[in-house]
């Protein structure tokens, strides 16, 4: 009997000099037969920071706050995974095939891998930014139970790998600091994690304003409940429970692990801290980018 190759764990490759998830690497090639639409509307942010959250918040308003059409598949499939590529499931551009106008389209590229289609466009983006900390310790928890990376190693090594730039998509610094950058020149939303969490609703009707759209005033608020982290997490169309298992191992942690602010405080140690906030410190001196630690 053949034995089957254990796909899980493999090492990252670079391409253009950013890491990234074996399997994704594969896929940067087909992806640069993408042809964006100039109403397609892209949701850019680095991994870990709200993409799934703002991807059911903009379906919901593309189907006018109707919570059962959003129920008409999972939010991989709704909203399709541009570099996506894994073992046994259907990659990003396969999904895009069967995607109708006007599209929502995902991506964690930073700007050196993001197809020039998609900026030749003038293609909208909604980009969300997280805290850094908050996002190194969502990024280990997901490294454990997401298979298609590497081994996460101890959270101490974990950390120097993230503050380093070599996790899969490389520098968080980088990656909020050039999507700003572009925001000068791009038509992008950008918008801050901590800033939905706290007033969810608000945020949303900047993403109204943002695409030239109104809703009721009752329609926003059941977009905002339904997709509260509560919500969402118990909703198959939205958790992952529906990837398969050898992608994504929920026994080991929840694809929807906590969803809240601050949460790097019960991880961190005080010498990591002092060490991060150095490091923070120098690569973030001169941007005007701020970011709350918590609510």
């Amino acid at each position: 009997m053949e034995l089957i190759q254990d796909t899980s764990r493999p090492p990252l490759e670079y391409v253009k000099g950013v890491p990234l998830i074996k399997y994704f690497a594969e896929a940067m090639g087909p992806l640069q037969s993408f042809k964006a639409r100039p109403d397609d509307l892209l949701i850019s942010t680095y991994p870990k920071s709200g993409t799934t959250w703002v991807s059911e918040i903009l379906d919901m308003i593309y189907q006018a706050g109707d919570q059962q059409k959003c129920l008409r598949a999972p939010i991989y499939i709704r909203v399709p995974f541009l570099e996506f590529k894994a073992p046994g499931a259907p990659s990003g551009m396969e999904t895009l095939k069967d995607t109708p106008s006007p599209r929502l389209l995902k991506t964690h590229l930073p700007l050196a891998l993001l197809p020039q289609t998609l900026l030749d466009q003038k293609v909208k983006v909604v980009y969300v930014a997280r805290n850094a900390k908050d996002v190194a310790v969502s990024y280990y928890n997901f490294y454990h139970m997401a298979r298609v990376h590497p081994e996460p190693g101890t959270w101490d090594s974990f950390l120097e790998k993230f503050m380093a730039g070599k996790v899969s998509y490389g520098s968080w610094y980088q990656h909020v600091r050039e999507w700003w950058e572009l925001s000068r020149t791009h038509p992008v939303l950008y918008l801050f994690f901590e800033d939905m969490k706290e007033n969810p609703k608000r945020e949303i009707k900047k993403i109204l304003e943002f695409l030239g759209r109104s809703l009721p005033e009752e329609t926003v608020d059941r977009i905002a409940h339904c997709t509260s982290f509560k919500e969402m997490k118990k909703n198959p169309m939205t958790n992952y429970s529906t990837i398969p298992e050898n992608i994504m191992d929920h026994n080991v942690s929840p694809f929807m692990r906590r969803g809240v602010a601050g949460d790097w405080k019960t991880t961190f140690t005080v010498a990591q801290n002092e060490r991060f906030e150095a490091d923070y410190a120098e690569k973030m001196a001169g941007c005007e980018l701020t970011f709350r630690s918590e609510l």
